[in-house]
């Protein structure tokens, strides 16, 4: 029977178990839906939030673009395609977060609520669209706008000029009339550049006045420098005047292409003015439109079927009216067990007590006892107790055995770790002979390291005094072909100097001849002379100095002859000389050339020899990097050796220690009395 009503509570607890399972289970999985879904819905309040923050700045930027800011261009098309992602993230959703699209064909408030901020978004986008299309329309003719505003007023000031020149110094009524009419004009024609700029009604009658004035201004400005009987203006007779008409008039040319443009834009400036003012409009109701659809999703969590707030409220009312079932029946059951339990812990304190008393024995040492096995709740430990005092009496067998055994291997251990020690103290000495060695030798290695690297720096030095020497060699080589070709030209100069002293012999032989052809010719005169008597006397006179005249030639030619001969032989001397010199110095070149070779030759050996050196001395640094971390080790080998010798030494006084304990293991397990 208590078995039937056992089975009947163990279903009852069952029933509720599961029950509690599936409410609690309903409602986490329903809250954590909810959370899913909050995430989605916070992604998308957050993209709503940020159109209606974006639809705003847009309504600015969309009327300062009208206006021609640049900068504004740019932020307007950042933020359209911002806004566009975000609302094309609300109707399609967004795989990489995890979103799920928000339009549902207007199936929900919060469907129709996407659809109508994705209609309002288009007439903005539209807006915005027309404003872009123009930018390079909107941002020239502003600068257009900005050049005539600037440019305008200069050319008032000039016209000023001209009317103070012309009533200082008497012009006539109508040019003064006609020069102040036309700063009445460039003052009209300021305003209705602003009017165009402004669009509006107005904006076309504004463009196609300043079209007319253009056209006026620049018919008398041009009347004023030469004369227009059809506006009726005559030409500026003052030359200060004309001179300032002149300037203006080439400031007007470079206006009237900037007026003309305006003039023609001026239906597409209104045209985007207007899409700029319909754009704050329509950013108005962008506005309206996400704030709708954030209340609308704000209220999702409570008008979807599933995952829903109700729905997980509910289901946590029904597991903790479970739970509060259960835990009433679970005391009730508590409190009946608890009766159950004082009756059966009283029949169990009566048998621990003649459990005890037959155990006395064994709590003075006696392992010769065996307790009565009953039925009730200490048979069974009685039986553990009678197996507990069998392997206690195996166990202290077993320690006493093992004690002996172990206090003698504990001596035979003791001996060995000691002279284990011994031998690591040995070896910790000689590392540290060996440890001193490398230390000398890493020294060493050092030195020539550094000796290696002096050495490297001569055969540097070797390299660039062998480069200097190649160099000066090469400059020698140089200045001995200057001197060779030289002493070539001088040689040629005293050879055709040896051949003029040869023509000039030439010519001193024909001297002579004639020298000896006078005197002869004198003789014969002279002779003739004598034949003649005294009528012949002057001629004969004449003949006597013709004669010395003739004898003095050839005594003349003579020493000429012995010049030029002297000449020869010097020059024949200089040529011979020259061309000795020649070749001493094709020599001296040869020998400076070899030089050069040798020069070079060192170098490269110089240049082979630094690197050699350099190369010993790196091997030497890495020789002694080697050793020093060598050393190291050592002296980490020996650290180790001395502790491996402390350790031997512990381990000798451990294993002493482990002796004296298995002799007092011995002795405190003597006092147990064994069957025998």
């Amino acid at each position: 029977m208590s078995t039937t009503g056992g089975m009947g509570k163990e279903r009852g607890y069952t029933g509720l178990i599961i029950a509690l399972v599936i409410a609690f289970g309903f409602t986490g999985v329903d809250f954590a839906m909810l959370t899913l879904r909050g995430r989605e819905d916070a992604q998308a309040t957050g993209l709503t939030t940020q159109i209606q923050v974006l639809s705003q700045q847009t309504a600015k930027l969309a009327l300062e673009a009208a206006d021609g800011n640049v900068d504004s261009f740019k932020e307007l098309e950042t933020n359209r395609n911002t806004i566009d992602a975000a609302v094309q993230r609300l109707n399609k959703g967004d795989e990489k977060s995890g979103m799920k699209p928000y339009a549902d064909n207007n199936a929900t408030p919060a469907g129709r609520a996407v659809s109508a901020l994705s209609n309002a978004w288009g007439q903005l986008d539209a807006d915005i669209g027309k404003i872009l299309s123009n930018k390079t329309l909107v941002v020239d003719s502003s600068q257009r706008a900005a050049t005539l505003g600037r440019d305008l007023p200069l050319l008032n000031s000039s016209m000023e000029q001209v009317v103070n020149i012309l009533q200082q110094r008497g012009g006539s009524a109508e040019q003064t009339y006609t020069s102040a009419r036309q700063m009445l004009l460039a003052d009209r024609m300021i305003r209705r550049v602003q009017e165009v700029l402004q669009g509006g009604d107005a904006s076309q009658p504004a463009a196609d006045g300043l079209a007319r004035d253009g056209q006026l201004y620049g018919s008398v400005l041009k009347g004023l420098l030469e004369g227009n009987t059809e506006v009726g203006v005559r030409s500026m007779g003052d030359a200060n005047a004309r001179k300032i008409l002149t300037d203006m008039q080439a400031q007007w040319d470079n206006l009237q292409d900037p007026v003309g443009k305006l003039v023609s834009a001026a239906g597409n400036l209104s045209e985007v003015k207007r899409s700029g003012n319909q754009a704050s409009l329509d950013s108005q109701n962008v506005l309206l439109r996400a704030n709708e659809l954030a209340d609308q999703i704000g209220k999702l969590p409570t008008r979807r079927l599933f995952p829903n707030l109700w729905w997980g409220v509910l289901g946590a009312i029904g597991a903790a009216s479970f739970l509060a079932v259960l835990i009433v029946q679970l005391i009730a059951d508590q409190r009946r067990r608890f009766q159950e339990s004082t009756e059966l812990n009283q029949r169990n304190q009566e048998a621990i007590m003649r459990l005890l008393d037959e155990m006395g024995s064994l709590a003075e040492g006696d392992l010769t006892v065996k307790t009565t096995v009953t039925e009730d709740i200490t048979g069974a430990i009685a039986d553990s107790v009678n197996y507990a005092i069998d392997e206690l009496r195996t166990l202290v067998t077993t320690i006493n055995e093992t004690s002996e055994q172990v206090s003698s291997s504990a001596q035979e251990t003791q001996t060995t770790a000691r002279h284990l020690a011994e031998s690591a103290q040995n070896q910790a000495q000689r590392i540290s002979t060996a440890t001193t060695a490398i230390n000398q030798i890493a020294s060493l290695m050092d030195t020539v390291s550094k000796d290696s690297a002096e050495s490297a720096d001569v055969a540097e030095r070797s390299v660039k005094i062998a480069s200097r020497g190649a160099e000066v060699v090469r400059e020698t080589i140089s200045g001995m072909d200057s001197i060779r070709d030289q002493i070539q030209e001088t040689s040629k100069r005293i050879k055709r100097l040896g051949e003029s002293s040869q023509e000039i012999g030439s010519i001193v032989e024909l001297i002579n001849d004639i020298a000896e052809q006078t005197n002869i010719l004198a003789l014969n005169a002279a002779i003739q002379a004598a034949s003649a008597g005294e009528a012949g006397r002057g001629f004969a006179v004449v003949a006597d100095e013709v004669q010395r005249l003739a004898e003095r030639s050839a005594s003349a030619t003579k020493r000429i002859e012995t010049l030029v001969q002297t000449i020869q032989s010097d020059t024949n001397e200089a040529v011979n000389s020259m061309e000795q010199t020649t070749a001493e110095v094709v020599a001296g070149a040869r020998l400076a050339e070899d030089a050069g070779s040798a020069l070079g030759d060192i170098e490269r050996v110089s240049h082979d020899l630094s690197a050699l050196i350099q190369n010993i001395s790196t091997q030497a640094r890495q020789q002694s990097t080697a050793a020093t971390d060598i050393s190291v080790s050592m002296n980490a080998i020996q650290e180790i050796t001395s502790q491996t010798s402390q350790g031997a030494s512990q381990t000798a006084d451990s294993i002493g220690y482990l002796a004296q304990l298995a002799s007092d293991l011995r002795r405190s397990v003597a006092h147990f009395k064994l069957p025998g």
